[in-house]
């Protein structure tokens, strides 16, 4: 595809940016409620936040805390794809697999994040390995669920097609079914991103392993409550600039056969 296309495909992402600014205004202005009927010392106003975020995002310690946490929560974010979408393709694949491995979903998804935490710090102590392990375990279940069930809706027929055409089974894998599952399995892709990172935020706050959640925890024993919404928003910046970074154009490249096959001009 040429450069003109992804420019294309650049400006027209930019420009439906729009609502979610909109989006945020509605919060921002909430929040401004919130902050004028509370006071700033329960709940600082988003003008003050934002100053204390920039503050903040100014000092390099302090800039190597996020990347500290974005790192460890893509790592278990990273481990929970390639683990998670191989299980889901062959538990697809295979009924009887999955129903042995629906009631192990269950139970990863079932236990709270605190206990996995607990047991890992048992295990792993309290370093990045306990975090990015956190992250990898709360992630796992979204991507195994979301790809079991992309292949399991597949359209059959287009398999029958191309087997009927002479493909072997491998080329019938990677360029019939995995194409189809990638709809459904990025929008689980992105949940579980989200979910890497809270969880990667909480298990650094509790084994008190630096990052975002050791900056937290500073700021919770100094009743510091504007520096606390300032790291909030920094992680979810941070979260946001991996997603629409690394996960969302990995999609617009996997997926770009989809707009090609659409009408000219029709958006659906």
């Amino acid at each position: 595809m040429g450069l003109a296309y992804r420019a294309g495909r650049v400006a027209r992402f930019l420009w439906s940016g729009w609502a979610g600014f909109s989006g945020l205004a509605v919060f921002a202005a909430v929040w401004q409620l919130g902050a004028e009927a509370y006071g700033s010392f329960v709940l600082p106003a988003p003008a003050e936040t934002i100053q204390t975020l920039f503050k903040l995002a100014a000092d390099p310690d302090n800039q190597m805390l996020v990347l500290s946490t974005s790192l460890r929560a893509l790592g278990g974010f990273s481990l929970a794809a390639v683990f998670g979408t191989m299980a889901g393709v062959v538990a697809g694949y295979h009924p009887a697999i999955m129903r042995l491995a629906r009631p192990q979903v269950t139970l990863l998804i079932g236990v709270p994040p605190i206990a996995w935490i607990v047991l890992l710090m048992i295990w792993f102590g309290m370093g990045a390995g306990t975090v990015i392990a956190t992250a990898a375990i709360a992630a796992l279940p979204l991507v195994f669920v979301g790809a079991a069930e992309a292949i399991q809706t597949r359209d059959r027929g287009l398999e029958d097609m191309a087997r009927m055409a002479g493909l072997s089974w491998l080329a019938r894998l990677f360029q019939i079914s995995l194409r189809q599952t990638l709809h459904a399995l990025f929008p689980a892709l992105v949940m579980a991103l989200g979910t890497a990172f809270k969880a990667a935020v909480m298990a650094e706050l509790l084994a008190n392993a630096g990052g975002i959640g050791g900056a937290l925890a500073n700021a919770r024993s100094a009743l510091d409550v504007e520096a606390a919404l300032a790291w909030i928003l920094l992680s979810v910046i941070a979260l946001i600039s991996v997603e629409y970074g690394i996960v969302q154009p990995l999609r617009a490249e996997a997926e770009a056969w989809r707009e090609a096959a659409q009408p000219w001009g029709v958006r659906r």
